[in-house]
């Protein structure tokens, strides 16, 4: 063989295999581009264009405003036309001391002036903490002996269960279960403020006493829910023992739940639902694929957040995002000039109709598109376009889940102060309490007393009182 020929040969081996090189560079080059993005795309990531909750935001998160610099900069406080708050004076039957400030004399003549009274006398009213102290009742069991020489002890009937009496046992669980102070700082604020001396072991014994006094109330307040026309549905994570859970919500206009489950799975999740009654909002996590699509409102602050994180990207991806983007804008404002007055339902409706169309033909065109991260998005909302306008329909239908997130959110700042419970027993009490406290707030009736009502019917063996009863609890 020809050495040149040889010498050809060689260097065409050698030529296929730095073309072959550099064929799995460049892969690996693109690989590593696209990988690239994804993690700058995650970065990137803050409350506006994800789920991420706002607290979850870092320093640079959102654009630092210099308020009152200008450009259009709101100046800090309150805005012009604001009524303000003022507080109230409370009526003279509920006042406790009374004071009758009378002029001693004329300012004209100097002449002495009688302690008369003026209807429209200028009011002013003085609110003061006076010192608390605790009152504690001791029980004697007396034995006397009678004159046959037996000797009989008082019974014990009359005695309460507990050393700790019902309204304190409710002002201890509303502390640690819905005020969210620590055990160690509710000792030290009962020591401080009511001169309750009390241990840690006994705090946490109060709070499976309350938990189990107020079981009945929450299984009727999980009637409620399962019963409403319209609930609101959203979940975060909480943990146990350092253990990852699933923190559940369901919201009505009339209560609100929270359940601590294993694991966010659609066979876990199910059970809490019942039987699927009424008109489901939340956002489009499949665990809700059990609920009928046409009963269901998917979140449009949810499609709103995607939208702005298609605008972030470059090329067709930001100019199909803005699109969206604009389209979801007009949806907000239609509906809120619909909730304000200024649109008839007739008009409302009407309009929408052809929002309805562009808005999903620009999904549809973006699904064409094939954009990596943005067509797989715009597929699964299209998916979901019977339940993307339920609210149009029906006036008692928000577009949003807010509602739901707001109820979340006490228990998403407990979480990060005190990273969940260490026990099943944790878990219980911290969602009925919640639960209590916050279905309480919606039936304007005071926590505390209804707790208190609540450990007194459980020292006395008798029913639980109703949240949703009309008349006003005592007091």
């Amino acid at each position: 063989m020809d050495p040149r020929d040889q010498r050809i040969t060689v260097l065409e081996a050698e030529l296929v295999a730095k073309d072959a090189r550099i064929a799995e560079l460049e892969r690996r080059v693109e690989e590593l581009t696209e990988l690239v993005a994804t993690l700058m795309a995650r970065l990137g990531q803050n409350s506006r264009n994800s789920h991420l909750p706002p607290s979850s935001d870092g320093p640079g998160a959102r654009p630092s405003a210099q308020k009152g610099s200008g450009d259009g900069q709101r100046k800090r406080g309150g805005q012009p036309g604001h009524g303000g708050h003022k507080r109230k004076l409370l009526p003279v039957a509920e006042v406790d001391q009374l004071v009758e400030l009378y002029p001693k004399e004329c300012e004209s003549c100097w002449k002495p002036l009688p302690e008369v009274r003026d209807a429209g006398a200028t009011r002013y009213q003085t609110t003061e903490l006076p010192p608390v102290r605790p009152e504690t009742t001791e029980y004697r069991r007396n034995a006397v002996t009678c004159a046959c020489g037996y000797t009989t002890l008082a019974k014990i009937d009359s005695v309460p269960a507990s050393p700790i009496g019902p309204r304190l046992m409710s002002l201890i669980a509303l502390l640690t279960g819905v005020y969210h102070l620590s055990r160690r700082s509710t000792v030290a604020l009962l020591a401080d403020v009511l001169g309750v001396q009390i241990s840690l072991g006994a705090v946490s014994a109060v709070e499976g006493r309350v938990s189990d006094a107020v079981e009945p109330a929450v299984k009727e307040i999980w009637q409620k829910i399962e019963g409403a026309a319209v609930k609101h549905a959203d979940a975060t994570s909480w943990l146990q023992g350092g253990k990852l859970r699933s923190l559940w919500t369901i919201a009505s206009n009339v209560a609100t739940v929270f359940k601590i489950l294993a694991n966010g799975s659609a066979a876990t999740v199910k059970p809490i639902f019942g039987a699927c009654h009424g008109i489901l909002v939340s956002d489009r996590a499949t665990v809700f694929s059990f609920w009928a699509m046409t009963l269901r409102q998917i979140c449009w602050a949810h499609l709103l957040r995607k939208f702005v994180s298609f605008c972030e990207r470059d090329g067709p991806a930001q100019k199909l995002g803005r699109e969206l983007l604009d389209s979801t804008a007009l949806v907000f404002r239609y509906w809120q000039d619909y909730r304000a007055g200024k649109l008839d339902a007739q008009t409302y409706r009407a309009w929408m109709a052809p929002l309805r169309l562009q808005f999903e033909e620009c999904l549809g065109r973006a699904v064409a598109a094939n954009i990596k991260e943005v067509s797989g998005s715009c597929a699964d909302i299209l998916a979901h376009k019977e339940a993307l306008w339920t609210f149009v329909e029906r006036d008692d239908v928000e577009p949003t889940n807010n509602h739901a997130e707001r109820e979340l959110r006490a228990f998403v700042l407990w979480r990060k102060r005190c990273f969940g419970a260490q026990s099943d027993r944790g878990n219980l009490f911290a969602e009925r309490l919640m639960t209590i406290a916050h279905t309480a707030k919606k039936q304007g009736k005071n926590a505390l007393v209804f707790l208190t009502e609540c450990c007194k019917a459980q020292l006395a063996t008798s029913a639980v009182p109703s949240l949703f009863a009309l008349a006003p609890l005592p007091g």
